[in-house]
Formats: structure tokens, C-alpha cells, sequence
């Protein structure tokens, strides 16, 4: 049915940057707000990015506010990350996921489709 595929983790040194790509299968990418969060090890998965429909609207977390960037490209039916300026404690497993609410974006119940995640490493 849907599946999401991210791409594009590795290992990074900090202050350095890495484009997360999702790519979304099915015809029915623009009908839902899409989001990323991201998991470390033994903590909960965590909200990271969220960004509309149309792409008109974007949404952060405090921690990642001013470094990361959200985009979407409804053509391709991909949403990306830009992630700059990179810290060791950005180190996660991200995901991205799909919500048809343009609401409680932050909330993982909210959020019906994930990825299988990409591994994100920030190490000097």
C-alpha cells in the first residue's frame, strides 16, 4: 500500500550538513501533512519538522529551529530535510511519516504511514 523510503543519513562531522530526501509512493502525496521525527537510542521518537499540504506551511521543533529546513516537491512526491549546522546531539534515527491532519503535527498518534528510517550520525 504506501510506502515511505527515506535517504540520505550518514555520518557527519558537527557543524556539517546532510539533505534527508522521503520519498512517498501512491497518487495521494499532496492530500497529507508531512512530517519527520527522529529517534536516539533508548529515548522516544521525538518531532522534528512538519510542513503542509501545499508546502505554504512549516512547523519545527525548538531544538532544531533555525538549523533544519523542510520542503516538499508534490511532482515528485518527495519531502526533504536540509539539516545544517549539525550537532552530536541531532544523532538519531530519522523517520518521515504522513498525517491528514493540519494539526497536532507533533504527536506520533497522529501520524498513520512511516518510513523504515535513515541512520543520522554527527561525530567529530
Amino acid at each position: 500500500q504506501v510506502q515511505l523510503v527515506e535517504s540520505g543519513g550518514g555520518l557527519v562531522q558537527p557543524g556539517g550538513s546532510l539533505r534527508l530526501s522521503c520519498a512517498a509512493s501512491g497518487r495521494t502525496f499532496s492530500s497529507y501533512t508531512m512530517g519527520w521525527f527522529r529517534q536516539a537510542p533508548g529515548t522516544e521518537r521525538d518531532f522534528v519538522a512538519a510542513i503542509s499540504r501545499s508546502g505554504g506551511a512549516t512547523y519545527y521543533s525548538d531544538s532544531v529551529k533555525g538549523r533544519f529546513t523542510i520542503s516538499r516537491d508534490n511532482a515528485k512526491n518527495t519531502v526533504y530535510l536540509q539539516m545544517d549546522s549539525l550537532k552530536p546531539e541531532d544523532t538519531a534515527v530519522y523517520y518521515c511519516a504522513r498525517t491528514v491532519y493540519g494539526y497536532g503535527y507533533t504527536s506520533r498518534r497522529n501520524y498513520d504511514y512511516w518510513g523504515q528510517g535513515t541512520q543520522v550520525t554527527v561525530s567529530s
